[in-house]
């Protein structure tokens, strides 16, 4: 049996802070040549800023209501606005060499997540041509059509090697979207696994165990063929 190309990393539940370390470490591995990794964790709930969300627009409560229920906000290195983690929610970190295939790497994650959220029994998930991300089909609320969003993606690039990755919500209190404006999208309502399968009457129950498994095997095999040369010029730079 062929020795897989990277290697696999189940954090478990980790503050976002310390798995942001253990992706720095791994980082620092993989763009000196080291296996790529994919990292799975679970984050105790934290809002994370991204590249676009610097001033914090679009949280839309205060900075002294989060910190009473205990919800961190932190600015991070990776692309988009503001997100939300926590538990229930599935994230890959996916430390793998890109280069200048920024663009590529992010449909290999849209066709990771779907794939596996095929596998969960969401045959309807797919890509926004607009935005990144994942999402089921659009649902019309009070007269109004709202895109139902599933997953989000986010990702920065340094030294030709990936940070950070995807996040898909299967049982994730979805509540503590209401305290954002997702990734500073007005027209999206955030959904899940969970959520999914109770609007649509299906006898299953959404399991992270399962999920995990699900999301696992899409990156195995959507990556398959992959190019795991680390570019020369970033891997020196």
């Amino acid at each position: 049996m062929r020795e897989a190309a990277f290697g696999t990393v189940d954090l478990g539940r980790l503050s976002y802070r310390e798995a942001w370390d253990v992706q720095h470490e791994a980082h620092a591995q993989v763009a000196a040549g080291g296996q790529p990794q994919l990292l799975l964790v679970e984050h105790p709930p934290v809002l994370t800023l991204g590249r676009k969300a610097r001033e914090g627009g679009n949280i839309v409560v205060t900075r002294e209501y989060l910190a009473a229920q205990g919800i961190e906000v932190l600015e991070v290195e990776r692309g988009g606005d503001v997100t939300y983690h926590g538990p229930g929610q599935l994230v890959a970190y996916a430390i793998f060499p890109v280069g200048r295939r920024v663009a590529d790497f992010l449909r290999l994650l849209e066709h990771v997540t779907i794939a596996a959220l095929h596998d969960l029994g969401l045959p309807d998930a797919r890509p926004n041509p607009g935005y990144a991300g994942v999402y089921v089909e659009p649902r019309e609320v009070n007269g109004r059509v709202y895109e139902q969003k599933i997953a989000s993606f986010g990702v920065a690039v340094q030294r030709g090697v990936a940070l950070h990755g995807l996040a898909l919500n299967v049982t994730t209190n979805l509540q503590h979207f209401d305290l954002i404006v997702p990734c500073g999208l007005t027209g999206t309502h955030m959904t899940s696994v969970e959520r999914e399968y109770g609007r649509r009457g299906l006898d299953r129950v959404a399991d992270m165990t399962e999920a995990r498994a699900a999301l696992t095997r899409a990156f195995h095999t959507t990556f398959e063929t992959y190019d795991w040369t680390l570019p020369t010029a970033a891997a020196g730079g």
